[in-house]
């Protein structure tokens, strides 16, 4: 086995079973997470903290600032490194996170349009549209691929646009060209939950950010002018405290509307990872999550 990844949706408990394992299996931890890449995004994220480590190296936490840009290009090529460094030294790799189509493209052959990569969703020259008319756009050119792009994510519409644009080639042809073969011997394990287990987690999470200071960690990014068009501030904690201190919503609703988009996360997550990655799950049993912990280790020991 070249990488072990451990995949699931959030609040499931990846973060504890990535400890043990490594722990255990010599390993090096890599973060699946798309935002823990950036400085100061720390309670949002639920990043792991210098203790809860114990000792573990981490890699690609706390490596951009909020204003930075950071592509699933740049993810996959430093990651591939990273995997590259932590072999030489004897040791296994194992990448942790939610964020399924990141850990994808490092494992799979998956392949970027040379042009595209430089491309950065510009929307001045959209700026006119309503994102529903960027949809339809997106739709009229390329259909198969707009199905897979809500049209609220203005960023990913407009990429998508300009990448047929700047290449000639629809997204979605891009995705079928491709074989979808795992270029690494990776085994890739997830955690599950029983449905309504999970969410009345992700709701006492949400409940406990905000007691150790989520608001205060946003108003921080808020005061420091990060817009709210950068990819850090998109995440899910985060755009939604922006509209509070835009005066749109109140505190209390900013935190509902948190514990309700990171539920539907949640749900996304598990049909994203059943669709498109072959996946052994784990079902985490909340009494004794060493039984999980053995269950994984026993079917690591068999393949």
């Amino acid at each position: 086995m070249d990488v072990l990844c451990i995949v699931g949706p959030t609040a499931v408990g990846k973060t504890k079973m990535s400890i043990e394992l490594a722990k255990r299996l010599n390993g090096e931890i890599i973060s699946g997470d798309s935002m823990q890449i950036y400085r100061t995004l720390d309670i949002g994220t639920a990043k792991i903290t210098m203790d809860e480590r114990e000792g573990i190296v981490h890699h690609l936490i706390d490596e951009k600032d909020p204003e930075q840009p950071y592509s699933v290009a740049d993810f996959q090529r430093t990651v591939r490194e990273k995997i590259s460094e932590i072999k030489s030294r004897g040791k296994l790799p194992i990448i942790v996170g939610g964020t399924g189509l990141y850990i994808k493209s490092v494992l799979y052959d998956y392949e970027f349009v040379k042009d595209a990569q430089s491309i950065d969703a510009d929307d001045s020259k959209y700026s006119h549209l309503t994102n529903e008319e960027l949809h339809e756009r997106l739709v009229a050119l390329d259909e198969a691929g707009a199905k897979n792009i809500h049209p609220n994510n203005r960023k990913r519409v407009i990429r998508a646009l300009q990448i047929y644009e700047t290449s000639g080639v629809k997204k979605s042809e891009m995705i079928e060209q491709q074989d979808h073969c795992l270029i690494y011997d990776a085994c890739v394990i997830g955690l599950t939950d029983d449905r309504q287990v999970l969410y009345e987690r992700i709701n006492q999470r949400v409940d406990q950010m905000y007691e150790k200071g989520l608001v205060q960690e946003v108003k921080s990014l808020y005061d420091r002018r990060i817009p709210e068009t950068a990819q850090s501030i998109r995440a899910i904690g985060y755009k939604e405290l922006y509209e509070y201190f835009k005066g749109n919503i109140s505190l209390e609703e900013s935190k509902e509307l948190i514990k309700r988009n990171s539920r539907r996360y949640a749900k996304r997550q598990y049909t994203w990872f059943n669709n498109q990655m072959d996946v052994t799950w784990f079902q985490v049993d909340v009494t004794c999550f060493e039984h999980t912990i053995q269950d994984v280790l026993q079917y690591l020991k068999g393949i």
